[in-house]
């Protein structure tokens, strides 16, 4: 154990702070795909039942109009955040008709050509627009199948008196805001060092429908029909063949401090592009198709594995109110949805989430430098293609570790911080989150990504049979379980409410769209 982490938890033992944990907030954004009962995607509009993806605050879209996106309220407790994750899930069965949720992070069967894969509709107003105009930009620059790919974001912050204590502790006279901002960015420089072990014991996309890869190289195997996959591959999603593309492969965004993340970041949104500048912000018939031609339109376009947030206020770039109000909480964006859970995600995996993170706070967390940048980003890369290959060696700042061994070390340095949450919460939860995992790096068979290979080898080499029968079983799981009427009534109202205020913003525009994306281009960084 660090000195670090050794200190830290001695001033977290004592009752007053050990307390403030309880404190904790919790989020979790779902995507999902809706299918039509064949398995392929829906090609209906958002259903009027969801209310307006613009404003309903629980249920919106992604990408496609048929990506839905359930959004958690914030919780304490993690089994309240699951339990607000389901109330969302029964509710949005009961609208969707005889449409399905797709239970697999990789696509359904897509349409034969991205034309034909509809893009999320948010209205005529001009935030709406702009929504629909960076998602046609993501069309023209990556193509529409990548979007198509789903995910879970788990949100999570520690109390802002939890840092205030870590701040006293050492001895730090500076604002509670810089200081906390700086642990957060402590916090994502671990999480990069160590989010390996999370593609290995979660990751559960090893394979894949060929629709999606259409017309496109790559070197995956062929499993069956139209399955392609890799044998030791953990979560295809978050390759070289999801959430990655040659444009930003160069991108070189430092998390060594806030001050450097905004310079990074707004110096990608500023820099021009000449393939972009080639397509042009306007199409054939005038029409807006991207918001600009520089190389990311705007900070979302970057693919990131976690991102330090704010809450933005309407109109407001998320890194000018990074720069404004600090860092609030911390978005873990590289999970795949779980096909054997209905909701994506297990309570035991979240409160694993919750130590892991709570350990890449706590645990010293020195700048990456250059070397080191590079050899998390290759660590990432080999567990999320070649996790499971036996004897398969990553490399901790330069010395060369298989990452069962390394995984195995890991998860037992956790242990410190289990207990604690233990303490807090009462029970051994926490510790038991801990042992299950353990016995996936005895057992690479215990894995999602093997059983997802498992369950597609009992249905014929099927990649969309076996996910389509998980499917089914989970519309079944939420249908047989109806909301108690009252709560649909309140579910139902909020609909009613958002599409009204969808109605007012549209009602209120008072500039043309032309005006509106230049102002909004145009915002400044706070002094």
């Amino acid at each position: 154990m660090s000195p670090t982490l050794k200190r830290h938890l001695d001033l977290l033992q004592h009752a007053q702070w050990a307390d403030t944990l309880r404190d904790c907030r919790h989020g979790i954004e779902k995507e999902s795909l809706r299918i039509s009962s064949d398995g392929r995607l829906a090609m209906t509009a958002h259903p009027r039942g969801l209310g307006s993806a613009l404003t309903h605050p629980q249920i919106t879209t992604d990408y496609s109009e048929a990506l839905l996106e359930l959004i958690t309220p914030v919780c304490r407790e993690v089994p309240d955040l699951l339990r607000q994750l389901d109330d969302i899930h029964r509710y949005t069965y009961s609208q969707i008709g005889d449409e399905w949720l797709w239970t697999e992070s990789m696509p359904c069967r897509l349409p034969a050509t991205d034309n034909d894969i509809p893009i999320a509709w948010y209205g005529s107003s001009n935030v709406g627009t702009l929504k629909y105009v960076y998602r046609r930009g993501l069309a023209v620059r990556y193509g529409k199948a990548m979007q198509c790919i789903a995910g879970i974001h788990y949100n999570f912050s520690l109390p802002p008196a939890l840092w205030q204590a870590l701040q006293q502790n050492a001895g730090d006279h500076g604002s509670a805001q810089a200081w906390q901002s700086a642990s957060y960015f402590g916090m994502i420089r671990n999480f990069r060092r160590y989010s390996w072990l999370l593609m290995y014991l979660f990751g559960a996309s090893p394979a894949l429908c060929s629709t999606f890869l259409r017309g496109r190289e790559h070197n995956l195997q062929p499993l069956g029909e139209k399955t392609l996959y890799l044998p030791w591959a953990t979560s295809l999603r978050m390759s070289d063949l999801g959430y990655n593309n040659n444009a930003q492969a160069g991108l070189n965004i430092c998390y060594n401090s806030l001050d450097n993340y905004i310079q990074s970041m707004t110096e990608a949104t500023g820099l021009p592009y000449a393939p972009y500048a080639e397509i042009g912000t306007h199409d054939a018939e005038d029409e807006w198709q991207q918001l600009n031609t520089n190389l990311l339109q705007i900070e979302n376009e970057f693919y990131s594995p976690i991102r330090p947030k704010r809450v933005a206020r309407s109109g407001e770039k998320p890194v000018h109110a990074l720069a404004a109000r600090g860092v609030e909480y911390i978005e873990v964006r590289c999970m795949d949805i779980d096909p054997f859970e209905p909701l994506g995600i297990s309570l035991e995996t979240a409160r694993f989430l919750d130590v892991f993170l709570l350990y890449c706070a706590l645990e010293e967390s020195p700048p990456l430098e250059q070397a080191e940048c590079l050899e998390v980003v290759e660590n990432f890369a080999l567990s999320v293609r070649r996790g499971r290959e036996p004897g398969l060696l990553l490399h901790q700042r330069g010395v060369a570790r298989t990452l069962t061994a390394w995984g195995k070390q890991l998860v037992a340095a956790l242990g410190p911080c289990a207990a604690l949450l233990d303490q807090v919460h009462g029970g051994s939860d926490y510790r038991a989150s801990l042992d299950v995992q353990l016995a996936k790096l005895a057992d690479p068979a215990l894995t999602p990504s093997a059983r997802v290979l498992a369950g597609i080898a009992e249905h014929g080499d099927s990649f969309f049979r076996f996910a389509l029968a998980q499917s089914a079983a989970h519309r079944a799981y939420f249908a047989d379980r109806p909301l108690p009427a009252q709560q649909q009534t309140a579910m139902q109202a909020a609909a009613e409410a958002s599409l009204a205020e969808q109605q007012a913003i549209e009602a209120a525009d008072d500039m043309d769209f032309d005006a509106f994306v230049a102002a909004y281009m145009a915002q400044q960084l706070p002094d």
